[in-house]
């Protein structure tokens, strides 16, 4: 199949792409990122001409991953946001319809909102409590509009808490690896006091997205990891794999705008796509702490002139 992966370079599209050649697919990439490489345009979806030339080598299925992300940075953002997520949106639906291609859309699982326990795709009408929610949950009925009114052929993914041992480290990045990283250091964490979440690895993640290409009707998937765990849980997992003092993390309340508890519903997920995770959070944690380890120089050497049973003095 000849696939357009649309945000190529970013925590999940590097895996995609590679898992997407290794099944035997034929990718082509284009990212707002400066590369210099066959098979690859760089392109911003808001400038649609950019990515003509890919889209006239006919692909089959374009995957649409390129967005502006993050609850904070949409609400800090929001013009950037509205044109990225929903004109972007617009000009690459535009151009799957020109060729007849079939829209791969990556939505998000904050447009559930809060009210939601579990999350089911049968939702008729979910209250994000976020721009970035909201954004995504107005892609959706774009696309579904589309579908029902001009047949496009899509589907529509609302993923739910992915990871990657190699992903970018950072403080707006998953949990997980903002967790890792600052303890490897001698950092301090705050960690959320009531949320819960399921943590999907990258692997199955992309696994989940490369299913989705051969659905022959449109559908909304919730893609994710039914092995809930709380963030108080999973920071103390993550500190005790690394080795890290107790004191560093501290134990905040919720901030506004942020969904308390994750559980979604996933029978789609195994029904329609056939996929069931294969990596476990236990697995996973040790991926992310070994390789925490190996990027960040200054992490061996954290814990050696700190005491680990009681804080420095200020």
């Amino acid at each position: 199949m000849k696939v357009l992966v649309i945000g190529s370079e970013g925590n999940v599209g590097v895996p995609l792409v590679r898992h997407l050649r290794e099944v035997g697919h034929d990718v082509r990439e284009t990212d707002i990122r400066q590369r210099w490489r066959d098979n690859y345009i760089m392109g911003d979806v808001t400038r649609a001409v950019d990515l003509l030339p890919f889209f006239d080598w006919g692909p089959d299925c374009v995957i649409l991953l390129a967005a502006i992300v993050s609850r904070v940075t949409c609400e800090l953002s929001p013009s950037v946001a509205v044109s990225t997520n929903l004109v972007g949106l617009n000009d690459v639906i535009q151009l799957c319809k020109r060729g007849g291609s079939k829209l791969v859309f990556f939505s998000t699982s904050e447009i559930y909102g809060p009210h939601h326990d579990p999350m089911d795709e049968a939702v008729p009408n979910p209250q994000p409590n976020n721009r970035y929610g909201l954004l995504k949950w107005l892609g959706e009925q774009l696309v579904e509009y589309e579908v029902r009114s001009c047949g496009l052929k899509a589907v529509t993914l609302r993923p739910f808490m992915m990871y990657d041992e190699d992903e970018d480290l950072g403080d707006q990045r998953s949990a997980i690896s903002r967790f890792a990283g600052r303890l490897a250091t001698g950092r301090s964490i705050e960690v959320h006091e009531g949320s819960e979440r399921g943590w999907f690895h990258v692997s199955d993640a992309v696994r989940a997205i490369a299913a989705s290409m051969t659905l022959d009707e449109y559908a909304v998937i919730n893609i994710g990891n039914a092995e809930f765990v709380s963030t108080v849980k999973l920071a103390e997992m993550i500190r005790q794999k690394l080795g890290a003092p107790e004191y560093l993390v501290k134990i905040v309340s919720q901030p506004s705008k942020m969904t308390p508890v994750k559980r979604p519903l996933l029978n789609r997920q195994k029904t329609l796509l056939k996929i069931e995770p294969r990596i476990s959070l236990e697995e996973g944690l040790d991926r992310v702490c070994r390789r925490i380890l190996q990027r960040l120089p200054e992490a061996e050497l954290a814990f050696r002139e700190v005491p680990k049973a009681v804080p420095p003095r200020q």
